[in-house]
């Protein structure tokens, strides 16, 4: 036997020769019906399931969502049709665009809102890098030293509360003799305006990092404790969500960020990529091209560990995870304290004979050439 659900039923099968032995039909009401497809597609067992699974020892699945109930298997039940249990084309429209309400009506992981925040704090980075590039070489045509004195945030507060450069001077630089053009005061306005902008979106920066910040800790701990919570997040976004992060083998996590490098790599069949966005951790960051490999493979392992731990609830064990990595890095650093030997470059095949042969057809034509 093999339990079969359609969005019509469940309906228990003789797979042999394929006749329906029970059934649970869905309601005729379109809300109730799509209230337990929602339940379906979340990955829940439907009451109706339980009901014809019980009491029978050999049982099949035709869903890897009813493992529970029976063994997993592929089978094709086409041959059980709506139309031959009372249910048409227009009812089972009005029970998906039911379901479709419901499930965008559900609410999100905190981690999906997390991968938002990320997106919108690269945003704000590419918009402020851009800006203060545009800052800087407008008001250095007035006061071209202003950029050695500040940076950043400061740099376009103190444009958009002074303006003219005297006033600057005379707060962070007194006595400063400036090699800067005049400007005229339309002129100034519209750089204070652009510098006002600046430290609008500095200020929203901040914002969203320490949003980020807070709910990377409250949401992924032993991710935390591992790797930097910017960090943590980045990799999260990447992945699509905490999820999908714990679902991936240790060797994608490896790579995430690296896309376009691997993609060149089998395009091409330049060097593979050995890590992605993770190589902004620190120890990895800073050990030696020859270690690199084994501190990121070291390291993707740790964080799917806790990356597992923080999507099922686990109990915290971020500082043991940390301190085995570390332990583990320690170690790489102690067997390979030297960069490897390079190979000597094998002549491709087929090449000596290449060479031969343009020897002797140069030999051939200088003949030629003298004989003429």
């Amino acid at each position: 036997m093999i339990l079969v659900t359609k969005w019509f039923g469940v309906f228990l099968v003789d797979d042999k020769s394929n006749r329906v032995q029970d059934k649970r039909l869905m309601p005729h009401d379109a809300e109730a019906a799509a209230a337990k497809l929602a339940e379906v597609q979340r990955g829940g067992i439907l009451p109706e399931e339980r009901e014809l699974a019980a009491e029978r020892q050999k049982l099949t699945v035709g869903d890897r969502r009813q493992a529970e109930l029976g063994r997993p298997e592929l089978y094709d039940s086409s041959f059980i049709r709506a139309t031959d249990y009372g249910f048409d084309d227009a009812f089972m429209h009005d029970v998906m665009v039911r379901l479709g309400r419901l499930r965008t009506a559900e609410p999100i992981a905190r981690d999906q809102h997390l991968a938002q925040a990320i997106r919108d704090l690269d945003g704000l980075i590419a918009v402020s890098n851009l800006l203060s590039e545009r800052l800087h070489e407008w008001y250095g045509l007035h006061f071209p030293e202003l950029a050695d004195l500040a940076k950043d945030d400061r740099y376009a507060l103190l444009i958009a509360r002074y303006g003219d450069r005297q006033g600057i001077i005379d707060e962070i630089a007194p006595g400063l003799q400036s090699m800067g053009t005049d400007f005229a005061p339309e002129d100034m306005r519209e750089v204070q305006n652009l510098a006002d902008t600046l430290g609008r979106i500095y200020e929203d920066r901040r914002s969203v990092e320490e949003y980020i910040d807070g709910l990377v800790q409250e949401s992924c701990p032993n991710l935390c404790a591992i790797i930097s919570g910017p960090l943590t997040a980045r990799l999260i976004s990447l992945a699509g969500g905490l999820r999908r992060l714990a679902s991936l083998p240790s060797s994608t996590v490896q790579l995430l960020g690296a896309e376009k490098a691997m993609f060149r790599h089998l395009r091409t069949g330049a060097a593979p990529p050995k890590h992605g966005v993770i190589y902004q951790y620190p120890d990895l960051r800073k050990a030696p091209y020859w270690q690199r490999g084994n501190i990121a493979r070291a390291l993707a392992g740790k964080v799917l560990i806790a990356a597992k731990v923080d999507e099922y609830r686990g109990e915290f064990c971020g500082d043991r995870l940390n301190e085995e990595l570390k332990a583990r890095i320690k170690d790489i650093k102690r067997r390979y304290p030297d960069p490897p030997k390079k190979k000597a470059a094998k002549p491709r095949p087929g090449r000596a004979k290449y060479r031969a042969a343009h020897r002797d057809g140069s030999a051939q034509h200088g003949n030629r050439h003298s004989r003429a």
